[in-house]
């Protein structure tokens, strides 16, 4: 047992060194963290990508003298709008109030920068190449800003209203500041496609996002009830057996005090009754019980295979059962049951195969899971104590002479290989590796 130990600490060292390591973080989140993370620094990207669209001029030496201001203030709108954004997504999470003064001064900013970029296009230095890349900063910052801005509302009638919104400001902006009747044009349409399509790029994120978590959320709550279904199962063969024969040992022993404070002899003969009914009742519990502890190893099968599929976990099972000692199969039943348990509640799993066979005069029954994160496999692996958990399983396995072996098999793979004699002999050491 102590290289057992020492097997099972190395394992959780490597475990743990694994989790902490580059991209440990990325491997800890679930599937609808990884899509929302995923989903934020998209729209740092776009920011960065106006940063760019802005900053080129700046590099090639346009923006230089009275007009470097310019691209400064298209820096903070920028930066800016990756703020809103970020605050914006965490409001469609529900983690924040919407960010309405943000979102006010973000539109206000956006209308400064662009008016601003507008007037040194039409009324600045008069260089050719000044005037086409304040221009660009006029259109990228409405575009962009339109897009961020959709992220702050709800439903396709308010998108379409922010993109309607920026761009009659283009518009609005272009008139006041003399452009002519072509170039107003020209810059409403612009704003009007560009603007859209970041703003369609915004819903469907949001509502991709959104899709993932409920997903998500689904699927515990059909663990969840697949889980409350077998203990209502459970629950109901209880009632069955004791239902009737708690309501005959009521009745008798009723009729029995009746006849007691009467001085009947027949008082002895119910409560005889009643005894012999209360045993039989015991005796039936202990089969029920017994039944639900000592399961056949097909059912069991069959039952994780339908509870995973419920929680919306691929399963497929391989082998035949057919023929196994009763022993057996019970002690392989309670290991599909616990394993089921812990690919349910630990790591992300998608898929999860199940493999008996029968070799070399012993079954060997192999559970794997992908999604197995460095904590979750320790939480499945280590759980030990009162009959549960992998530990718990090599308690009831080493009565027949069972081996368990538990771990980390490749990248995010978790296996749990049982093997258990034909014959049952002399219990042998259990190794547990974590």
């Amino acid at each position: 047992m102590r290289g057992a130990e020492r097997g099972a600490a190395d394992s959780r060292g490597r475990g743990g060194d694994d989790s902490r390591g580059a991209g440990g973080w990325w491997r800890r989140k679930s599937s609808p963290a990884k899509v929302e993370t995923y989903t934020r620094w998209s729209f740092h990207f776009f920011a960065l990508a106006e940063f760019a669209a802005v900053g080129v001029p700046f590099g090639s030496g346009v923006w230089q003298g009275p007009v470097l201001w310019l691209p400064l203030t298209a820096v903070v709108h920028c930066t800016l709008s990756a703020v809103t954004a970020s605050r914006a997504l965490d409001w469609t999470r529900g983690r924040r109030p919407r960010p309405v003064r943000l979102m006010m001064a973000f539109a206000l900013v956006t209308v400064a920068v662009a008016a601003a970029a507008l007037w040194t296009a039409e009324h600045g230095p008069g260089s050719k190449e000044v005037d086409t890349a304040a221009g660009g900063v006029f259109g990228v910052v409405l575009i962009f800003a339109a897009g961020v801005t959709t992220l702050g509302v709800r439903g396709w009638r308010q998108a379409l209203a922010v993109v309607a919104g920026y761009a009659a400001a283009s518009g609005a902006l272009a008139l006041l500041l003399g452009a002519p009747a072509p170039a107003v044009l020209v810059s409403v349409a612009a704003v009007l496609l560009g603007g859209g399509f970041m703003a369609t790029t915004s819903v469907f994120s949001v509502w991709l996002l959104d899709t993932v978590y409920r997903l998500d959320e689904a699927r515990e709550t059909r663990a969840r009830l697949a889980v409350a279904e077998e203990r209502l199962r459970f629950g109901r063969d209880l009632h069955d057996v004791m239902g009737r024969n708690l309501a005959v040992i009521a009745l008798k022993s009723e009729l029995a005090v009746q006849l007691a404070r009467r001085g009947r002899p027949e008082a002895v003969e119910q409560m005889i009754e009643v005894q012999r009914i209360a045993r039989e009742s015991q005796r039936e519990v202990r089969d029920v019980v017994r039944g639900y502890r000592e399961a056949d190893l097909g059912v069991e099968l069959l039952g994780a295979q339908g509870v995973l599929t419920a929680a919306g976990i691929e399963c497929e099972v391989r082998g035949e059962v057919g023929g196994l000692p009763s022993e057996v199969q019970s002690a392989l039943g309670w290991v599909v049951r616990e394993t089921t348990t812990n690919v349910l509640r630990h790591g992300n799993a998608a898929r999860c195969a199940v493999q008996v066979r029968v070799t070399d005069g012993k079954v060997v029954l192999t559970v794997e899971n992908d999604g197995a994160d460095g904590e979750g496999a320790k939480a499945g692996a280590g759980s030990a104590g009162g009959g549960s958990g992998l530990a718990g399983l090599a308690e009831r396995l080493r009565k027949v002479g069972g081996t368990l072996e538990a771990g980390i098999a490749g990248d995010g793979l978790f296996r749990v290989v049982t093997e258990v004699p034909l014959v049952v002999n002399e219990p042998v050491v259990t190794e547990v590796l974590s």
